[in-house]
């Protein structure tokens, strides 16, 4: 079979000829109709990622039919059309992920390739008003924002819902469930073309943070936030306790832009805040996600659609931070 694989530190992703993978019982292979990109592939491909290996075929996300079974159990799911929950071994407790934890695309070879081998357990049935290409882009980020928003975050209809950097994979996600579920939401963007883009899909605002007033423009637009959502950290997060109303959750799952600078203790106390981390989700919020978009019929924005032989290309549009929404290869 056909698959994108990475062959060191630094080197360009190529298209080859690999072997197709043996099932074992309890596993399915699935024929790719559509993957997509997060930005977890593009530090595998610059190396900044723990326990890299190689060669290895990245990719979390994918849709696609079921082509064969490791076993009898497993036949009811040959020809059907499904996603992937990339999280594997989540654990028994629901609040945090077991040590055996692990996202498909590294450790185990992904979904950049013609066919991807997969434990029953975690496909779904594919949401039947998406094309593939929509369907792909839904897993990883889409769970990610679902537990920050929902379980994390307790957001609920009528809350004030700040997304800090809208335009990633993660950021229109919780702008289209934040919505959704009956909320005003406000967003922030280095670009002013994305603010405008959330502003047509729904959000009530949205400001530069590039600009040195930012948090004091929002604080005027929306009095304060009962939710935040942050994938980004940085010196701008601690700006963000000033912006609470009483009670706010602030919900990070990324540090893109660095570390958590100084915080006012005081404040986040006295506000009775409470700042919590979040990663991926598990199996039954995965299931919860995939309902919440059937019932409302929600489409994921996609960005740009490429060929599974422009996966380099695709990674260099995420290095450059330009899309809006996700990135997608086409099998």
């Amino acid at each position: 079979m056909k698959a994108i694989v990475l062959e060191g530190p630094d080197q360009p992703l190529s298209l080859k000829e690999v072997e197709k993978p043996a099932l074992k019982p309890g596993e399915v292979l699935v024929k790719i109709k559509a993957a997509a990109l997060n930005r977890r592939d593009y530090w595998i491909t610059i190396g900044k990622y723990a326990g890299i290996k190689y060669p290895i075929i990245l990719g979390s996300d994918g849709a696609g039919l079921v082509a064969e079974a490791g076993s009898d159990a497993e036949k009811e799911w040959l020809g059907k059309e499904v996603i992937i929950n990339p999280g594997y071994d989540w654990g028994s407790h629901p609040e945090y992920q077991s040590k055996e934890f692990k996202i498909l695309g590294l450790p185990e070879d992904g979904t950049f390739a013609e066919y991807v081998r997969v434990r029953a357990e975690y496909l779904y049935p594919k949401p039947p008003h998406l094309s593939w290409e929509q369907a792909a882009a839904l897993p990883l980020a889409g769970l990610t924002a679902y537990r920050a928003l929902f379980t994390k975050g307790r957001a609920a209809k009528g809350d004030k819902v700040l997304i800090v950097g809208v335009g990633a994979g993660t950021g229109s996600f919780a702008l289209q469930w934040a919505l959704a579920a009956g909320c005003e939401v406000f967003v922030t963007s280095g670009s002013d073309e994305k603010i405008e883009r959330a502003k047509q899909m729904g959000a009530t605002a949205g400001v530069n943070y590039k600009s040195p007033d930012w948090a004091e423009v929002l604080q005027g637009l929306a009095g304060g936030f009962d939710v935040i959502i942050d994938s980004a950290l940085g010196e701008g997060f601690a700006k963000l306790p000033d912006i609470c109303n009483p009670g706010a959750r602030i919900v990070l799952f990324g540090g893109t832009a660095g570390n958590i600078p100084e915080l006012n203790g005081r404040k986040i106390f006295w506000k009775q805040l409470q700042i919590i981390g979040t990663t991926m989700g598990t199996n039954e919020e995965f299931k919860a996600m995939v309902d919440f978009v059937n019932k409302h019929k929600i489409i994921p924005v996609i960005d740009e659609v490429f060929p599974l032989a422009d996966a380099e290309i695709a990674v260099q549009r995420m290095a450059n931070s330009s899309q809006f929404g996700k990135i997608v290869l086409k099998a």
